[in-house]
């Protein structure tokens, strides 16, 4: 359960945006658009490949 602590004549957008950052740091709405189809463990193997080679160039690129 994520709780939010508030202090003393806190704004209630301020308390809220608190609460987004926290609940989007569980990752939970990541997991369910995840679930919502099967993914093979090769394709997902594969994303995860093109994925490093993408960043491993970027990387390359700044030096």
């Amino acid at each position: 359960m994520i709780i939010v602590p508030l202090k003393e004549g806190e704004n209630i957008e301020r308390a809220l945006k608190k609460f987004k950052r926290k609940f989007e740091k569980t990752g939970v709405i990541r997991e369910l658009r995840s679930r919502q189809a099967f993914v093979k463990p090769s394709v997902r193997r594969r994303e995860e490949i093109k994925k490093a080679q993408y960043v491993q160039k970027m990387q390359e690129n700044e030096e």
